[in-house]
């Protein structure tokens, strides 16, 4: 019999699909993204990171108190999120931006749309649907983060510093994989699993999206002085 882990994994392979043919991805990969596509990358991350601490601890607040155990974890992956969005802030300013105008832009409508499908999750349906967009941006990171990192310094000559949040999210982050597999182990609601599924599906479509219709247009008025 598959643990639910597994389940979730087999039940959303077409979303993932998606997401992985992203033509974007394609080109990380490859190492033909340009500067400007990584910066518009970084950019969305930003502004999709920024929200992970604030609704971890929406869902930490959400939690029954029959899955304390559960609360309990999520405390641990808020002290690991703490701070990640200025790493990606801090990439920015290696690649040539101005690190407090893109704290202050606004996310493209593809990420402004995953981010609101995240906290009406936490918030009116169920807070467990959350571990969905763990599962997708955790996993996606796991297969491609490193390699992408890899392809697209070699291409561009950016310096480490250009790649803390990707590399941080590559293979290192096997650990974290791991733990939320144990974590997805225990919940044995079916309505829970069952949300956390549909969740993920949505999640990397949504994600998805973000790469299929990432706009650089912002970046030369991002670049003027201030």
């Amino acid at each position: 019999m598959m643990t639910f882990f597994q389940q979730l994994q087999q039940q959303t392979r077409d979303e993932q699909q998606y997401l992985l043919d992203s033509p974007l991805i394609g080109r990380a990969l490859a190492g033909a993204m340009t500067l400007d596509e990584y910066r518009a990358f970084l950019i969305q991350a930003y502004h999709h990171v920024r929200h992970t601490t604030p609704l971890l601890m929406a869902v930490g607040s959400r939690i029954s108190h029959e899955q304390e155990w559960l609360r309990e974890a999520v405390a641990e992956y808020i002290e690991e999120e703490l701070g990640h969005q200025e790493w990606v802030l801090n990439d920015i300013a290696a690649c040539g931006l101005d690190k407090e105008k893109v704290r202050n832009s606004q996310p493209d409508m593809a990420c402004e749309l995953m981010i609101s499908y995240a906290w009406d999750t936490v918030q009116r349906v169920n807070p467990l649907g959350f571990f969905g967009m763990v599962h997708v941006l955790e996993g996606t990171s796991i297969r491609v983060a490193d390699q992408a990192a890899d392809a697209i310094q070699h291409s561009l000559q950016l310096p480490d510093r250009a790649f803390s949040y990707l590399r941080s999210h590559g293979a290192l982050d096997q650990q974290h994989v791991q733990f939320f597999a144990s974590l997805m182990n225990r919940i044995d609601q079916p309505a829970d699993q069952q949300q956390i599924v549909h969740c993920a599906r949505r999640f990397y479509l949504l994600y998805g999206n973000i790469f299929r219709t990432l706009s650089t247009d912002n970046i030369a008025q991002l670049q003027q002085a201030a």
